[in-house]
């Protein structure tokens, strides 16, 4: 099995920054995608960003340029860097990777923490 374990977190004024990091262990080969996913109250879950294993990058067009993601490939860590913070950044932040148990396997397995709250109140 995989464990995800976040850190970071809390309550931030509106501008201000949190870093979220998140820390894979368990029966792991390889992580192909890393990334962090956001729900907030009454809304469905969304992407926020993830990152390759080569460092390519997708972020949400509402972080661009405010948020920032860095992965640790030897130690199987991501982290967010979230820089002027908004009312409509509050949710719960849900690290995730697909992992692969063995070289050689087909099948990527997709894990999550256990989510990480982020305030920001208006």
């Amino acid at each position: 099995q995989v464990q995800l374990v976040e850190s970071g977190g809390g309550s931030v004024q509106p501008g201000g920054s949190l870093r979220l990091s998140c820390a894979a262990s368990g029966s792991i080969f390889s992580i192909n995608l890393m990334g962090w996913y956001r729900q907030a109250p009454g809304k469905q879950r969304e992407l926020v960003v993830h990152i390759t294993s080569g460092g390519s990058t997708n972020y949400a067009d509402s972080v661009k340029g405010r948020f920032t993601i860095s992965r640790d490939n030897a130690k199987n860590t991501v982290a967010l860097q979230m820089n002027s913070l908004k009312p409509e950044d509050t949710a719960v932040y849900y690290c995730y990777a697909q992992v692969r148990y063995y070289s050689g396997q087909s099948t990527w397995f997709q894990y999550w923490g256990q989510g990480t709250q982020v305030t920001v109140p208006s």
